[in-house]
């Protein structure tokens, strides 16, 4: 006994190390992977926290601002109607701790609000503009986890630290993600609704609730978001439908189950299942649908639990089937109103600059064709490698839907939209294709994992490069940062961001030189210490020393301007969206 017992101890003692190796292997790819992640968030902190110190604010930025302000200090509605609520209470969590001061009795327009916030209430424009941006951060940083448990959910950790790299290295996304708007948290809380639809697939009864909530973010953030409405709800329905047919079976259909083989056919018993579950689907749509119209009416209801409005007096008027849509609508009031505004910038006619060229109205190519410059080369062809495998692989064909449609469902309404303005309009295909870019480590090849390491690599070199300026990036196959305004305009390069840029480079480089400027966007100049007339408003031979135009300026210039332009020569640049010329 004795012997045989003693035999038996060599084995378990070999099996108790190999055991152990395995287990501190896991432990070490574990602590691995989270390294990873806290470093690639890490630089983007340090990326969009440096944007938001040093930049001045950009056009939209104090419209939100002082609405948020409005929102918490006096609890009323009466700004920014064209904005559901969410974003700008988001907002107003920094302005909690800013404390700006703001008259009660201001009753201008929302853009001489944000003025008055910002350059005439005492209070500091940097402080204010830093506290408004902060919980934005915050915010984008928490869809970088979204972005990482997503991928994780379909492809294990390498392909999460993938998708994880391209978001926290995208120009885009860090540009907007440190600013105090509205188009990142919109994308985000869809994302995440998203991502809990996907999970529904498993544990319905807790995922779909959730959904409905990020669905109802995104709505109450940006009407934009409502094409995916429907999207989504269908995709609930998919979730559960999965969900039904994969849940264990009872003994006794265990039972028929191992009895004789049946004819395929359709029988009545198959096809009442199948309704079943179809019915259970279309309740949990239904579910996630209530959910996300109470979520939107929370958002209206935490700014004033009264819900007073009025009608702005100049509200646009809409008929047809987009009268009938804002009608239906079981949404507050002031979102209808806000849609209809909306409804009323869709019929403006606006201006657009794509490739050098200045034209009126829109074109259905531009946000792609916006996004083929703003967009990193390695990314680009992450993305299509991602599409390629999430569509080829058996086993994630199912997250085509999921991954795919929605984004393609905005992209196309945004494309058919007035607006030719940004990419900020398509933000989405960035943060969604970060996730389907994951998917490309599927495939089990060395030269497969060199190559997508490579390009990772290549996006991370391309984004650190054109540190801090990332609002006008453009990848290298378009000649970079500096040369973006030669092929976009507005917030793809120039949003007003760089006055406080302009004024340093004025006094350390420029002092005591007299300053012309067009300058495009919100900031006060003189706010920022740069003494400067527009030479528009005087005789062109009047115009000599600096004249400092910004870049979208220069896209839409006027004949007067082109012809201060013709007679000046380019000295300087700031931030890629200022150039400096001087007029003899």
């Amino acid at each position: 006994m004795a012997s045989r017992h003693d035999d038996r101890v060599p084995v378990g003692g070999d099996a108790m190390p190999s055991t152990g190796r395995r287990e501190g292997l896991r432990r070490h790819r574990r602590a691995l992977f989270a390294v990873a992640v806290i470093l690639l968030l890490a630089q983007m902190t340090v990326a969009m926290v440096t944007t938001a110190v040093e930049q001045t604010p950009t056009i939209d930025e104090p419209v939100y601002a002082g609405t948020a302000v409005v929102y918490v200090q006096q609890h009323s509605l009466r700004y920014n109607p064209e904005h559901p609520p969410l974003g700008k209470l988001i907002i107003g969590a920094g302005m909690l701790f800013a404390r700006p001061h703001l008259d009660p009795a201001f009753r201008g327009d929302q853009t001489e609000l944000g003025r008055h916030l910002l350059y005439e209430s005492g209070n500091d424009p940097w402080r204010v503009m830093l506290w408004a941006r902060l919980p934005v951060i915050v915010l984008t940083l928490l869809f970088g986890l979204v972005v990482l448990a997503f991928t994780r959910d379909l492809v294990g950790r390498v392909g999460a630290l993938v998708a994880l790299a391209l978001y926290a290295f995208s120009p885009d996304v860090i540009a907007h993600g440190s600013l105090a708007t509205l188009d990142v948290p919109a994308s985000g809380f869809l994302l995440t609704s998203v991502w809990l639809v996907w999970r529904a697939r498993r544990r319905p009864r807790l995922y779909v609730p959730l959904a409905g909530v990020a669905l109802g973010a995104a709505v109450a953030t940006k009407m934009s978001t409502l094409p995916a409405v429907p999207v989504l709800l269908l995709l609930a329905v998919l979730s559960v439908r999965y969900a039904g047919r994969a849940a264990p079976v009872d003994d006794g259909a265990k039972e028929a189950e191992a009895g004789p083989p049946r004819s395929a056919a359709v029988t009545p018993d198959r096809a009442g299942g199948a309704l079943r579950l179809l019915g259970t689907g279309a309740a949990a749509a239904a579910v996630m649908a209530v959910v996300a119209v109470a979520t939107v009416w929370a958002a209206y209801l935490a700014v004033d639990p009264r819900l007073r409005w009025t009608p702005p007096p100049d509200l646009p008027a809409v008929h047809g089937l987009r009268a009938l849509l804002v009608d239906l609508l079981p949404l507050p009031q002031p979102y209808r109103d806000g849609m209809r505004v909306q409804f009323g910038f869709e019929d403006t006619v606006w201006q657009g600059f794509l490739f050098g060229r200045l034209y009126r109205g829109s074109l259905w190519y531009y946000l792609p064709a916006a996004l083929l410059v703003k967009t990193p080369l390695g990314m680009a062809a992450l993305w299509a490698a991602g599409t390629t495998v999430l569509t080829a692989v058996r086993r994630l064909r199912p997250a085509v839907p999921y991954l795919l449609l929605p984004p393609a469902v905005l992209l196309v309404a945004a494309m058919n939209g007035s607006r030719d303005l940004g990419v900020r309009y398509a933000l989405f295909v960035p943060v969604f294709l970060a996730v389907v870019a994951g998917c490309a480590v599927v495939v089990r090849r060395r030269w497969a994992g060199i190559g997508a390491a490579a390009l990772v690599l290549f996006v991370a070199v391309s984004s650190l490069l054109t540190f801090p300026y990332y609002l006008p990036y453009a990848n290298e196959a378009f000649g970079g940062p500096a040369e973006t305004r030669l092929r976009l305009h507005d917030s793809n390069v120039d949003w007003g961001q760089d006055l406080g840029r302009l004024a340093d480079r004025l006094r350390q480089e420029h002092p005591h030189e007299k300053v012309w400027l067009v300058y495009k966007g919100a900031g006060v100049p003189a706010a920022y210490g740069i003494d400067a007339a527009d030479p528009r408003t005087v005789p062109r031979e009047r115009v000599h020393g600096l004249l400092a135009v910004s870049d979208t300026a220069i896209a839409k210039a006027d004949a007067r301007l082109k012809a201060l332009l013709a007679g000046s020569r380019p000295v300087d640049d700031v931030g890629h969206s200022i150039t400096i010329f001087r007029r003899p």
